[in-house]
């Protein structure tokens, strides 16, 4: 299992991985570490990979994922939160040692944040959509809603597919509100820059310190899921990494 950690997020209280796809049981298309209950592969798989990451990360706490859709809903996992629900959005936000919030990609951004001198941890999943419709500032609020100070707020973008490898269409810049992430390509294209708007975006809400991982998903080398290279090769379907962060239990 490899697990790649960003040195901003390295605080005392805290664990977090950005996630492979190394080192689960799945097969086929998911090999292996396929931790996406939306995905096709066998459900007692998904779920024995993701036990692997808990155990990796933080025995004993509890993985907490969303039936993402790229929109700018966050939750606040609190006490009550049933972890068999997985409800709709693309953020989570926390106070609570042991409940490990997740974020499933292939190709979107992950973004893991913390103040953890406030004991405030967050999570979210930005996609281009997910990202020009509010998510990161979203995540941001609802963890100033717990406490966290935004200044003192660090976030880390982990692995998603890089502007080299991702050609989007002409109408982008009126999506995006300009080219400044936008790379001119063939055909009146554009390759975009996500992680870049990314971390613009978390400029902008106030973050104080934003680390990228620099890490792209397309390559098949990198040893990442991507939905692109998927649809490239096209294979039926395709399995998802998970980026966690959670406040270890004492």
């Amino acid at each position: 299992m490899k697990i790649h950690h960003a040195s901003n997020l390295a605080l005392p209280g805290l664990a977090h991985g950005f996630l492979g796809r190394q080192g689960g049981v799945s097969t086929g298309v998911y090999e292996s570490l396929n931790c996406g209950p939306g995905s096709g592969d066998a459900s007692e798989k998904v779920a024995e990979n993701r036990r692997r990451v808990v155990a990796a990360l933080a025995p004993g706490s509890r993985l907490i994922t969303l039936a993402q859709i790229h929109s700018p809903i966050v939750h606040v996992v609190g006490a009550d939160w049933d972890d068999r629900l997985r409800p709709q959005g693309d953020g989570l936000v926390t106070t609570m040692p042991g409940r490990m919030l997740g974020i499933l990609t292939a190709d979107c951004a992950p973004v893991l944040l913390a103040d953890a001198e406030a004991g405030v941890i967050g999570a979210a999943h930005a996609g281009w959509k997910g990202a020009a419709g509010g998510v990161v500032e979203a995540t941001v609020a609802a963890m100033e809603g717990l406490g966290a100070r935004r200044g003192a707020t660090r976030a880390a973008i982990g692995p998603c597919i890089s502007q080299a490898n991702y050609e989007v269409g002409p109408e982008f810049p009126d999506r995006l509100g300009g080219t400044r992430f936008l790379a001119a390509a063939e055909n009146g294209h554009f390759r975009f820059d996500l992680a870049g708007f990314v971390a613009e975006r978390l400029k902008q809400a106030g973050v104080g310190r934003t680390e990228s991982l620099g890490l792209c998903t397309y390559p098949p080398e990198n040893g990442f899921f991507s939905f692109r290279r998927t649809t490239h090769r096209g294979e039926s379907d395709y399995g998802r990494q998970v980026s966690v962060i959670v406040i270890k239990q004492s």
